[in-house]
């Protein structure tokens, strides 16, 4: 496995990548502004492994095709790239790096060199005489003959933060004699261009580009009609073999934006960057955001931390999850959560509950919008979501993942498979959608194991909302304190719950958006439930016959 830039300076890339791409950068673009300005460039090592596997390329791929056309996207491991890091890492500035360098670099493999092969910027109408000579086994590149590279954002201004360093690293070095800047568009060569697009200028989309730069892609959404604007950019690209980027700060996920989709997007030809601080490190807590500030801000050394643990200090009196997403670099809704996703995080300590243990369960199940899932709970208070199957799959379905409705079947087999791999003493089970299963499963295990336990009824549910709430938040608990496996599909079901408000100061369960699932959140209330209601009834210690020798 190659190791990224949080092994040190001197990480390891143990795949073939396009190495001329990053050296022709340091060579071709200087520090756009500052009191460095005009100076070579070196790229920070975020920047680096980003650019490294970007331009990542399979072995031994052949540079032409069977029919002798040259080979474009496909020749690269990675079709696109998305980049998460938090403002003033140096985002734009390196978004400007890759644009120009898409506009008049290397950036098109040209096969595998023997060693000594020479690429000379002379042979490619720049003037400023450098030249890279290739290892044996090096992939080779080549620029665009005729680039067409459009850079994306929200607006004018948003559109700078990439588009003004630009300008500045074309005027202030040696791709001033290959470019020429506007205000709008950058004209390279005779025939290439660079233009910026925004949601006031949607006409310029659906041209032949061979790159697409999307800054602060986790602000794209249908409601600003740039989710549309995003994909066909990207199919634009795709049809001239191209590739694309996106760069963003951590994004709202109640907003649905591209960001997100790609984030979640199982596509194993994406690469995806984003540095992240452990959950279990609190945002609202001063000394646990310097760490989060610290990690997230690893190897961009012109940011002061002070200065940005001062603007978020400031954004937090008035709206802390902006302030988290912004300089935390995290997903995170702008409303209130109904439990802290970092105080669920650290009673994550993952075990092995071996078979036969005495559990308790919840299930929670939907048909095509929402998620069906099952928790599990021991009796000392360590909750987990049960594997079935020959691949052991987590007892959480997303209809998405069946062609949009849950494979009932498959739930059924689950549950009866848990049911018999541990000794079940109590199953909690919200019975709309799945009234037929639970009737079967009241019928099978017995209506003393099987309980019809309706969500909807506001007193019982606030209840056990809040009996899960205040286990998972106290710190002075006498016996077994609450533990969990960390499940991943869990910890975001629980930062995407929101608690609604209802008469008699309760509050029942809510998603933050509807795009949002919290289906988890609830079989962990459940569960939950189940534990307290069986140790009240005091059926936690399992019991033995004697004359049957049981």
């Amino acid at each position: 496995m190659a190791k990224g830039p949080d092994a040190g300076p001197e990480f390891v890339v143990d795949f073939p990548t396009l190495w001329i791409v990053p050296d022709w950068i340091e060579r071709h673009c200087p520090v756009p502004d500052g009191f460095r300005a005009g100076e070579d460039m070196q790229l920070y090592p975020w920047q680096l492994w980003c650019t490294a596997n970007h331009y990542r390329v399979k072995p031994g791929v052949d540079p032409y095709r069977e029919n002798g056309e040259r080979r474009f996207a496909s020749a690269f491991h990675y079709r696109r790239s998305q980049i998460v890091a938090p403002q003033k890492t140096g985002k734009g500035p390196w978004s400007a790096t890759i644009v120009l360098a898409e506009a008049a670099g290397p950036v098109v493999f040209d096969g595998w060199a023997r060693g000594g092969e020479r690429y000379r910027c002379s042979d490619h109408g720049c003037g400023c005489g450098w030249w890279y000579e290739y290892e044996p086994g090096d992939p080779m590149g080549t620029p665009w003959p005729t680039p067409l590279i459009q850079l994306m954002a929200t607006s004018e201004s948003q559109v700078d933060n990439v588009y003004r360093p630009l300008q500045a690293m074309v005027k202030k070095g040696p791709l001033s004699e290959l470019m020429k800047v506007g205000e709008e568009f950058t004209r390279v060569g005779d025939d290439g261009k660079i233009e910026t697009v925004t949601s006031s200028a949607l006409s310029r989309l659906g041209n032949p580009i061979v790159f697409a730069m999307q800054d602060e892609s986790g602000l794209y959404t249908a409601a600003n009609k740039l989710r549309k604007a995003a994909e066909t950019q990207r199919r634009g690209a795709a049809g001239m073999g191209g590739r694309s980027m996106e760069t963003t700060n951590g994004w709202d996920p109640s907003e649905a934006s591209v960001a997100q989709t790609t984030h979640e997007a199982k596509a194993k030809d994406i690469f995806k960057y984003h540095p992240e601080a452990p959950k279990s490190l609190s945002y609202s807590n001063k000394r646990d955001r310097r760490k989060i500030h610290a990690a997230v801000y690893a190897g961009s050394s012109h940011v002061d931390l002070d200065a940005i643990e001062a603007e978020a200090s400031e954004i937090m009196e008035k709206d802390p999850a902006q302030a988290e997403r912004f300089f935390g670099n995290r997903c995170v809704a702008g409303t209130a959560s109904w439990l802290d996703g970092a105080k669920w995080a650290t009673k994550a300590k993952r075990r092995r509950v071996p078979p036969m243990t005495r559990i308790v369960l919840g299930f929670d199940g939907s048909d095509v919008d929402d998620w069906t899932a099952l928790r599990a709970e021991t009796m000392d208070g360590y909750q987990f979501t049960p594997l079935y199957g020959p691949d052991d799959a987590p007892t959480i379905w997303n209809p998405a993942d069946y062609d949009g409705q849950v494979p009932r079947a498959e739930v059924r087999a689950a549950m009866n498979q848990v049911m018999r791999r541990y000794d079940v003493v109590r199953l909690y089970a919200d019975p709309p959608y799945w009234e037929t299963e639970v009737d079967e499963w009241v019928d099978e295990y017995g209506e003393e194991r099987v309980i019809r336990w309706h969500t909807r009824r506001i007193v019982q549910m606030h209840a056990a909302c809040e009996r899960l709430r205040t286990d998972v938040l106290k710190r002075n608990a006498t016996g077994a304190a609450f533990t969990h496996d960390g499940c991943p599909i869990t910890q975001s079901h629980i930062e995407n719950t929101r608690a609604a408000a209802r008469p008699m100061d309760r509050y029942v369960l809510r998603k933050a958006s509807p795009v949002q699932k919290i289906d988890a959140t609830v079989t962990s209330v459940l569960a939950h439930e189940a534990l307290g209601d069986v140790i009240a009834a005091g059926l936690a210690e399992r019991t033995v016959s004697y004359y049957y020798g049981g």
